[in-house]
C-alpha cells in the first residue's frame, strides 16, 4: 500500500470521526447555551448556580466516556483528560462561592497537571518554553503589586502550572505532513484559550475591572475545555503507516 492510499484512508477516517463526534457534543453545546441564556447573577451563589455553571464540563466528561466507549478503548490520554475535566468541574463549583476561591485555584491547578501529563514531554521544544516562561514571568510581575497574603505564592504557582500546560500542548503541534494532527492543534488552541480566560479573570479580580469580563472569561473557558476534550478524537497518520510498509 503506497502513501497516497494511506493518506486517503487517513482522510476517510478523519471525516468519519467528525461525523461521529458532532452529535456527541450536542449536550455540551446545549449546556453552554443554557448558561449564557440564564446568566445567573454572581451575587447569588447557590448549588443551582453551581450546577448551571459546571454542567457544560460535566457534558464534556460524558463526551469523553461515550467517545471512548464507541472506539472500544479508554486510552491513558483520554483518562487524563477526563480527570482534568473532573477537577475543572470541582473548580467551577468552588468559584461560585467567593470564600472558596483558593480551593478553586487548587482544583484548576490539578486539572492543568492532568492535562500536562496527558500531553507529555516529547518533543521538548525549549524555544516555546522560553517564550511562555518570559510571558508568564512578565504577567506575574505586573500583577504582583496587587496581590496579598496567600495569593502571592498561589498565583505564582498557578501561573507556572498553566504556562507549563500550554507549553506542552503547543510543543506537540507539527505542521509536517507525516506528523500532522488536528487533535494536537485542537489541544494547543484550547490551551491558549485557557490562558486568555484565566488571564482576564486574574486581572479582573486582582487588578482592575474589565468590561464584559464574565463574557470573555466564560466563552474562552468553555471553548478551551471543548477543544482540549476534542483532542481525544484525533487519529495520527502513524495509525496507518504500518499498512504502507
Amino acid at each position: 500500500m503506497d502513501i497516497l492510499e494511506t493518506d486517503s484512508r487517513y482522510r476517510r477516517k478523519h471525516m468519519a470521526t467528525v461525523r461521529n463526534t458532532v452529535p456527541k457534543l450536542l449536550p455540551f453545546l446545549m449546556a453552554v447555551c443554557n448558561y449564557f441564556v440564564l446568566w445567573i447573577p454572581l451575587s447569588e451563589p447557590s448549588w443551582y448556580n453551581a450546577l448551571i455553571k459546571c454542567l457544560p464540563i460535566a457534558s464534556l466528561e460524558f463526551f469523553v466516556l461515550i467517545f471512548s466507549t464507541g472506539v472500544g478503548k479508554f486510552t491513558p490520554y483520554a483518562k487524563k483528560i477526563f480527570l482534568g475535566l473532573v477537577f475543572s468541574a470541582a473548580g467551577d463549583i468552588s468559584l461560585v462561592w467567593p470564600d472558596y476561591f483558593q480551593l478553586g485555584m487548587v482544583m484548576f491547578g490539578l486539572a492543568h497537571l492532568m492535562y500536562t501529563a496527558a500531553f507529555g514531554f516529547h518533543p521538548l521544544n525549549l524555544r516555546i518554553f522560553l517564550v511562555l516562561a518570559l510571558f508568564c514571568a512578565t504577567f506575574y510581575s505586573l500583577t504582583f503589586s496587587y496581590l496579598s497574603g496567600p495569593f502571592v505564592p498561589m498565583v505564582a504557582g498557578y501561573t507556572m502550572l498553566i504556562g507549563t500546560m500550554t507549553w506542552r500542548a503547543l510543543s506537540r503541534v507539527s505542521l509536517a505532513s507525516h506528523d500532522f494532527s488536528w487533535a494536537r492543534i485542537s489541544a494547543a488552541v484550547g490551551s491558549i484559550f485557557f490562558m486568555i480566560s484565566d488571564g482576564v479573570l486574574a486581572v479582573d479580580k486582582f487588578c482592575f475591572p474589565i468590561s464584559k469580563s464574565r463574557e470573555i472569561i466564560m466563552s474562552t473557558y468553555y471553548g478551551a475545555q471543548m477543544l482540549i476534550a476534542l483532542s481525544i478524537t484525533g487519529w495520527s497518520k502513524d495509525d496507518f503507516m504500518w499498512k504502507s510498509k
